[in-house]
């Protein structure tokens, strides 16, 4: 991971090199971004992206919003996304994410007070036949059913 602007500025300039048009580097470069700005990116990181790859910190922005796997404000240690699309949504992604709230103490979009854990809905996690799918830290859980949120919670708490 790079360590400072000069190094972040040179990871994204390795990146920009393998594309013919600097500009389609954006996304790897906000990722890179993101992980050296803690798992979020506050608006410096957007200058930093910005002016390695000669665009507007605006434009980094836009594109960063669209996206589900960039963070606009700071997150927990772990990560719990659940897909509401329709057809985890048909599945009950409703009551698996209220079971989730009821466990961890927060609300979808917010972190536990001690700052351990984000809770997120997200519009598709592309599992769609394998509904409700939950990401917890990035690695999916398939078939969640609502009985199953103490049971993930209790994994995060024991660092699982």
């Amino acid at each position: 991971m790079p360590a400072g602007p000069r190094a972040l500025a040179t990871a994204i300039e390795a990146i920009a090199a393998t594309y013919p048009d600097r500009r389609s580097a954006i996304m790897p470069a906000l990722r890179i971004a993101q992980e050296e700005h803690g798992g979020w990116l506050p608006p410096e990181a957007f200058r930093d992206v910005a002016e390695a790859l000669d665009l507007t910190p605006a434009y980094c922005q836009a594109v960063a919003s669209f996206y589900d796997m960039y963070h606009l404000a700071p997150v927990g240690r772990h990560l719990v996304e659940v897909c509401t699309n329709v057809s985890c949504a048909l599945a009950g992604a409703q009551q698996v994410l209220e079971g989730i709230e009821s466990e961890l103490g927060c609300a979808a979009g917010e972190t536990t007070e001690d700052g351990e854990v984000t809770l997120r809905t997200v519009e598709c996690l592309g599992g769609c036949g394998w509904a409700t799918v939950v990401a917890v830290d990035n690695r999916y859980r398939l078939h969640v059913k609502p009985g199953d949120a103490a049971a993930i919670v209790e994994e995060l708490r024991r660092g699982e």
